[in-house]
């Protein structure tokens, strides 16, 4: 099994522009040898879509190069690092520097996104007409839109979007994680749109130049909406604060740039590895210098258990330590949410059908298979479940197996290594079946929405290639 077997499976069953996509992919991501060859060899397939409207070899090639050279670019890599033939772009320099920008202005705004000006509510409203305030008269601020889960962030969040971007200047959204990026126009995750490093430190910078096309995105942006910050890191906050202030040459916060956070504190919060509560409390963004300077958003009517207040009052009261507790830790469930956990198998099947109830007949629904999901505490626990649900589902199994090996290494041995499953990769043996979903773990195309957390439904597979 190579790559070059996965571009040939790929061939019979997706688009042109898809394998395009594939093969930028197989670029960043994959031990890549013989790259030129592998190019050559699949270059006919890659150029099919433009063979209508160009004859020309030359040009059908450059075509195909620089959609690849753009799909690089959004994964955040050049592709003059490939090897690959050079690329005469027609449009000049100034279409390369500044494709970032271009992307921008070409998010639609949403007819229904502009008509929730008309529907927001009192607080949601004051909020509004405080941050377009600062957006239209360039008043610098961070404003921080605080309300527990359902009280209507993102419905503020789309509402500013729409707004801006209707008017002409351009609104970056950015979130955490990359599963909600999705929920906001044209948004990214805040490491791939900033270039923020993995690895932070108090004198970390963004990797974007003075010069590039992110840098001069930044400078014409008129609002940056940073979505589920609460599960942030302050140091990547504030490495992005310390790179405005470069590229601006402005000592203001952000650099002089109307910048709105929002998330939830009450909610579960970044990740320290290994830390106490004290160390997570102490890398968020609460206990960053930046938080006394923001301005405070409260959104506290929940609009989306209007039909239940007593539930979002019973979370208000956890969230706010105001429940009883058994000991420190543990909090009553109301009875009629919750399902009797014993060790018996039919407690956990009972779990699944109540979650996924006539799973064999919806099970092609896109609608049925997104708007569910088993949550658990436990990596073990997901797995577990995951195969019980997978033997469930109907049709037939498609099993695929990494390829591990170890280097220089004689005390471990292939085994040891394919019982782990690290966080940020697959298991070692994957189980899927056909509109069974699966999650994508790689930013592969950002701007159209395929990060990290991506739910997608399996559509088809070989043995080399997914399609999804």
């Amino acid at each position: 099994m190579t790559l070059d077997d996965c571009l040939t499976e790929a061939a019979t069953f997706q688009m042109p522009c898809d394998l395009r996509r594939l093969f930028a992919t197989i670029l960043v991501l994959c031990e890549k040898t013989q790259i030129r060859q592998l190019c050559d060899k699949h270059l006919a397939s890659m150029c099919e879509d433009y063979h209508r409207t160009q004859s020309n070899e030359v040009a059908l090639e450059q075509m195909v190069f620089r959609d690849i050279r753009d799909l690089l670019q959004s994964m955040g890599k050049d592709i003059k690092s490939y090897g690959l033939p050079d690329l005469v772009d027609i449009y000049g320099d100034s279409d390369v520097e500044y494709k970032e920008v271009t992307e921008e202005r070409q998010v639609e705004v949403d007819q229904e996104h502009l008509d929730i000006f008309s529907r927001l509510s009192t607080e949601q409203l004051a909020g509004f007409n405080d941050i377009m305030d600062h957006v239209t008269n360039q008043k610098s601020q961070i404003f921080f839109v605080d309300g527990p889960g359902g009280t209507g962030k993102t419905y503020l969040y789309k509402a500013l979007l729409a707004k801006v971007r209707s008017m002409g200047p351009i609104a970056i959204a950015t979130t955490t994680l990359g599963i909600t990026a999705s929920i906001m126009p044209g948004g990214r995750t805040a490491h791939s749109r900033y270039k923020i490093p993995i690895k932070l430190t108090h004198n970390s910078m963004c990797s974007f130049t003075k010069q590039s096309g992110t840098a001069e995105l930044l400078k014409q942006a008129s609002l940056l909406i940073w979505y589920e910050v609460a599960m942030t890191k302050s140091l990547a906050v504030q490495t992005l604060d310390g790179s405005l202030h470069d590229i601006m040459e402005c000592a203001l916060p952000f650099g002089g740039k109307v910048a709105v956070f929002g998330g939830d504190f009450r909610q579960v919060l970044l990740v320290v590895t290994r830390g106490t509560r004290a160390q997570i409390t102490h890398a968020t963004l609460l206990r960053s210098y930046l938080w006394e300077m923001i301005c405070k958003i409260r959104l506290m009517r929940n609009m989306r258990a209007q039909t239940k207040p007593w539930f979002s009052k019973y979370l208000l009261r956890i969230s706010n330590g105001t429940e009883k507790t058994i000991g420190d830790d543990y909090v009553c469930l109301p009875e009629d949410i919750v399902i009797t956990y014993t060790k018996d198998e039919k407690q956990v099947n009972k779990l699944i059908e109540d979650v996924f109830p006539s799973l064999h007949t919806n099970a092609m629904s896109r609608e049925y298979m997104s708007t569910r999901a088993i949550l658990s505490t436990k990596n073990e626990h997901v797995d577990d479940l995951n195969d019980k649900m997978i033997s469930r589902f109907p049709g037939e199994e498609k099993v695929y197996h990494s390829f591990d090996s170890i280097e220089d290494d004689f005390e471990n041995n292939i085994d040891f290594l394919n019982s782990n499953t690290p966080n940020g990769l697959p298991p070692h043996v994957l189980k899927v079946k056909i509109n069974c979903p699966i999650i994508m773990l790689r930013n592969l195309d950002p701007h159209n929405g395929l990060c990290n957390g991506t739910w997608l439904m399996m559509r088809a597979f070989q043995d080399n290639a997914i399609d999804a």
